[in-house]
């Protein structure tokens, strides 16, 4: 009879361990005319009256959807109660790379997060509407769309973090439908410069936006990520570099996206 108690008490314990609620927000996005659902997950005890939440911006890869990261990493529905916080998953398009096309009208990811996305999460949830309550982080195309919105809007994101991020893609020039985002690499080469996160350290002035990049050493995005650290040394601008072994594969990103938790946790707490 005891054995059965103590086996009860545990699975009550771990429901209420990983109690969450997860939300299919549906926001209509003037700019591409058309409707683009969202995963946002609150803890258990929301709305807590009174309370207003920091919010985390949760970007997925090349190929993913809003639902990726709830299937790639389902623990990030028990970062919410430990942290007690919002986590917004936005489905950024197979291969939006999350910024406006200079050629493709219809693809503009950025305005849509940015700006539409954002509107609508603080219109609809007790959210701490300010840069200082708002985070955001990505894997692979998401990570490089998280440096890219955070270092281009500023007074939205306070802090940023990126994770196997492709921060500078002008090595595949073939892959990812990156060509039919920004036009080929032959005939508009300042399309490619000016996408890419090296490149936009110039908005940066080392004080208003707290950031963390990390990478795998096996990964075919190391080279970029540690080309980036370098010219964040070279330019005094104050980051947080993290490598460790590993590849361009889930078990990094369950890994990784723990210490970002951290790391946003950390800043909202400081901005009390």
């Amino acid at each position: 009879m005891k054995k059965y108690l103590l086996i009860t008490i545990l699975i009550c314990f771990s429901f209420k361990l990983f109690a969450s609620n997860v939300d299919t927000l549906s926001v209509y996005s003037k700019s591409m005319d058309k409707t683009i659902k969202n995963v946002v997950i609150t803890p258990d005890a929301y709305p807590e009256k009174g309370k207003k939440y920091p919010v985390i911006y949760l970007l997925h890869g090349a190929g993913g959807n809003y639902k990726d990261w709830l299937k790639k990493a389902p623990q990030i529905k028990n970062y919410v109660e430990t942290y007690n916080v919002l986590i917004v998953c936005p489905d950024g398009g197979k291969t939006s790379w999350y910024f406006d096309s200079p050629v493709d009208a219809a693809m503009r990811y950025e305005t849509y997060v940015a700006k539409e996305l954002v509107a609508q999460v603080d219109a609809k949830y007790q959210t701490a509407a300010s840069r200082e309550k708002r985070a955001i982080t990505g894997l692979s195309m998401g990570g490089h769309g998280a440096l890219y919105l955070a270092f281009k809007h500023q007074d939205i994101w306070g802090v940023a973090a990126s994770m196997s991020g492709g921060v500078d893609v002008r090595g595949f020039p073939l892959r990812w439908h990156l060509a039919e985002r920004l036009g080929t690499y032959a005939e508009h080469p300042e399309n490619w410069e000016t996408h890419m996160v090296i490149n936009l350290t110039h908005l940066l002035d080392g004080e208003k936006l707290k950031f963390m990049f990390d990478c795998g050493t096996d990964d075919f995005f190391y080279n970029a990520n540690v080309r980036l650290h370098k010219k964040l040394l070279e330019r005094n601008i104050p980051h947080d570099y993290i490598e460790r072994p590993g590849g361009h594969t889930v078990a990094y990103w369950r890994n990784s996206i723990k210490y970002h938790m951290l790391y946003f946790n950390e800043f909202f707490n400081q901005s009390n």
